[in-house]
């Protein structure tokens, strides 16, 4: 970890069994320093609750501030308000070992942790797929856009086959040929 991220570590070898409070400041150095941040510029306070027992450490972190996004449609810079509440488990461990997405285990021998990495993530989580400059945001394009969702990724297919007749056979003109060998296949009803 670089030098400013230091400020993140929290010293739990001495860490008494109790809920202990720590804040940090998230600026634009701490995204700087972030190898393969996306995101550049911010101005948050994170709060960490961290409860300690003997055989883990559940951590809340309230995460609050503003990060400079771009806009999908514009491409334009705009402020975008981060408010998130995240839980994270620290269990102890042998070694080192990510078991969930909210659960970690962590050497019972460790001497600190930081907990830098987890606030950018819960930072990213935060921020929508879809980023929108409140600007240029326009009510008609907002509706078309969403009819556009609602159908973006349903495909419909045909089969070719046209519906059965009352007789026996099915008509099957054209039928897909990995169709047409489902459309001989006959259920027999069992006999009472």
């Amino acid at each position: 970890m670089k030098r400013g991220l230091k400020d993140f570590d929290i010293d739990i070898y001495n860490l008494s069994n109790k809920k202990h409070e720590y804040e940090f400041e998230v600026g634009d150095g701490f995204f700087q320093q972030l190898p393969d941040s996306f995101l550049q510029k911010g101005d948050l306070k994170a709060k960490l609750v961290l409860d300690k027992s003997e055989t883990m450490m559940q951590a809340s972190f309230d995460i609050v501030g503003i990060v400079e996004i771009e806009c999908d449609r514009s491409a334009e810079l705009f402020d975008f308000v981060i408010k998130t509440n995240d839980k994270l488990i620290f269990k102890f461990g042998d070694e080192y070992q990510e078991l969930t997405e909210d659960i970690v285990v962590i050497p019972r021998s460790a001497p600190k942790i930081n907990v830098a990495q987890y606030v950018y993530e819960f930072i990213v989580l935060a921020i929508p797929i879809k980023k929108i400059h409140p600007k240029s945001s326009n009510p008609d394009m907002d509706d078309e856009a969403e009819d556009d969702d609602d159908t973006e990724g349903n495909l419909i297919y045909s089969t070719g086959m046209a519906k059965p007749t009352d007789s026996n056979e099915e008509e099957i003109p054209n039928a897909d040929p990995r169709w047409a060998a489902l459309a001989n296949l006959k259920i027999e009803k069992p006999n009472k």
